[in-house]
């Protein structure tokens, strides 16, 4: 047995709750090298020494190039848990607790790994509306001003009374008015919009004033109409919120500006120096380098109820269901503790996802976010989908290592997406390849997460460089078959329990392309079969032990025995 392969955490993605008398407990081993796992579980307080422990059995979860992963669903009526594993590699059998190993369990239960105390306010808390949702991604400026067009007037200026406002392709929140039945088509529910606070590039990200709507991208009576509209469609719709930074017209660097040292403002913001030098390479802490968007002080107690309440305005007088967080992991733990509290407060099942393009796990702990953006997701599917660089035998193994970062409920909440308003449109990286973006998307659609479509891709567009991937909104290519497709896989979706929540497994996986995983949730699975080639494959169903007879292609509702055909760059969902 490989020990030093052997793995848990406790209090972490390897022992969380799911309620209040359910525990999911894991563990990691070296890969193909033990033959079965098992957890022991008692009361730590119990009154008798020593303590009964009951025995579960532990399945094999995941697999990835290196490890094992294997868990176990304790359920008790216990408050205070503690617990030891069995391990056995076919020629011994050791125990493992928090001291390491031991080849018979003697210690005393305060050395088990413990789980202190089940409670209720730490159970894994993921608003149900979050499972059901599919997500059209817009950047406001490039959408549409009227239905079915994007042509307003570009690169406006506005006189505001904090500065000026500019725009680039002229989108307004009419025009996505004027669309909801456009998107509402392609079968999503929830929209999340970048910036439309008041800011002086056409990309918002640089706000002048948090509580006001840009006057290029029109007015509040303008946003309260669209998510009155959203609702009434049952949908939901979130908005971005840009906190690590704000723009040079924000009140409070502009006083700095003007007054220098003498500013009651100073504190609001990251390490300033005096005279500050408004510069192409300022001396004052920025997004990245751009000075622009000066850093807030957000640990400042005056900036952290300032972003509190803007968290709650717009869900209080807009009605809002969330945001997603701008640069996330640049502001410290406690503002989005105190963000959450805030938001939550006002509607309980708000939504906040992290902009982190890294493992998010210490964001994702229940205290501050329920979901981040999933780069992990994008570079995989990158990689296998457009660029072929990685085969599906890894492809599956690096997605099952990405799905054990977090709890399950929490993994299955991740919001997914081939590309976005930051990097280039995956078309491009398909070099053009239609059937690899709509395979990818299949994917995206039946895969663990939020699916997030990202305007015009159902059209399409494609471009590499920042003015290219936020280009126009293809209005003459909307409503094409690809659109067609987005709904029915959505659809699919939208009613199976087992690909919204359900666990995942990769079933087979060969050097060809070819890719079989399950969904299964609650007794009921579905299985997804990809044929990342440019070739046809057979799949003879009687060959392939991971496929069952009797099963039905939920695509086109036809059972099937026999062999199975499936076209290049082709997926199919069966149950």
């Amino acid at each position: 047995m490989i020990k030093e392969a052997v793995l848990h955490m406790p209090l972490s993605q390897y022992a969380y709750a799911v309620c209040e008398n359910k525990l999911i407990i894991r563990i990691r081993t070296a890969k193909d090298d033990v033959l079965g796992v098992s957890v022991f579980y008692g009361d730590r307080v119990a009154y008798v020494e020593p303590i009964p422990v009951t025995k579960v059995p532990m399945d094999k979860c995941a697999s990835d190039d290196l490890f094992d992963y294997y868990e176990a669903e304790i359920t008790t009526d216990l408050t205070r848990v503690c617990y030891y594993f069995e391990i056995c590699d076919g020629k011994e059998t050791y125990y493992y607790y928090s001291r390491g190993f031991t080849d018979k369990m003697t210690a005393h239960r305060t050395e088990y790994f413990q789980y202190p105390y089940i409670r209720r306010e730490e159970v894994v808390n993921i608003p149900d509306w979050a499972y059901d949702s599919v997500m059209y991604h817009i950047f406001p400026d490039s959408f549409a001003n009227e239905k079915r067009a994007i042509g307003g007037k570009e690169n406006l200026s506005l006189e505001t009374p904090g500065g000026i406002s500019i725009n680039r392709l002229g989108g307004t929140l009419r025009g996505i008015i004027e669309n909801l039945d456009y998107i509402k088509g392609l079968g999503v529910n929830l929209l999340y919009l970048n910036p439309i606070f008041m800011a002086g590039s056409y990309h918002k990200y640089d706000t002048i004033d948090y509580f006001k709507i840009d006057p290029c991208l029109g007015t509040e009576e303008d946003f309260k109409e669209l998510v009155d509209k959203i609702h009434e469609n049952g949908m939901h719709i979130i908005l971005d919120g840009v906190f690590n930074h704000c723009g040079p017209d924000f009140f409070a660097f502009k006083d700095i500006l003007e007054n220098g040292e003498k500013s009651k403002y100073c504190h609001w913001f990251y390490k300033l120096r005096f005279p500050i030098e408004y510069t192409d390479t300022p001396n004052y802490e920025c997004f990245a380098y751009v000075k622009e968007m000066p850093k807030l002080n957000t640990s400042d107690p005056e900036v952290r109820d300032y972003i509190c309440k803007v968290g709650q305005y717009w869900i209080r007088e807009f009605g809002i269901d969330g945001w997603r967080l701008d640069v996330a992991n640049e502001i410290d733990h406690d503002t989005w503790r105190a963000f959450k509290k805030a938001v939550i407060s006002v509607k309980k099942d708000a939504f906040l996802i992290a902009e982190i393009w890294e493992d998010a796990d210490v964001w994702l702990k229940g205290d501050q976010f329920h979901s981040a953006m999933n780069y992990t997701f994008t570079y995989l599917c990158r990689d296998f989908f457009a660029g072929n660089r990685i085969s599906a035998i890894e492809f599956d193994q690096q997605m099952q290592k990405s799905l054990m970062r977090y709890p399950r409920p929490v993994a299955n909440a991740q919001m997914n997406f081939l590309d976005s308003h930051d990097v280039p449109r995956f078309l491009s990286y398909c070099e053009g390849n239609k059937n690899k973006l709509m395979l990818a998307t299949f994917y995206l659609v039946m895969a663990p997460g939020i699916p997030s479509v990202f305007y015009g891709d159902e059209c399409f567009i494609e471009g590499v460089t920042e003015s290219e991937y936020r280009s126009p909104m293809a209005w003459d290519k909307a409503g094409g078959d690809f659109s067609f497709d987005i709904n029915k896989w959505i659809s699919i979706r939208e009613n199976s329990d087992a690909i919204k929540m359900g666990d995942y497994k990769g079933l087979y996986a060969d050097e060809d392309g070819l890719y079989i995983f399950s969904r299964a949730y609650n007794g009921k699975s579905v299985y997804v079969v990809i044929n990342n080639s440019d070739v046809k494959r057979l799949i003879r169903i009687e060959e392939m032990a991971c496929l069952n007879k009797g099963l039905i292609n939920l695509v086109t509702g036809e059972g099937f025995e026999g062999d199975l055909m499936l076209d290049a760059y082709s997926g199919l969902v069966l149950e």
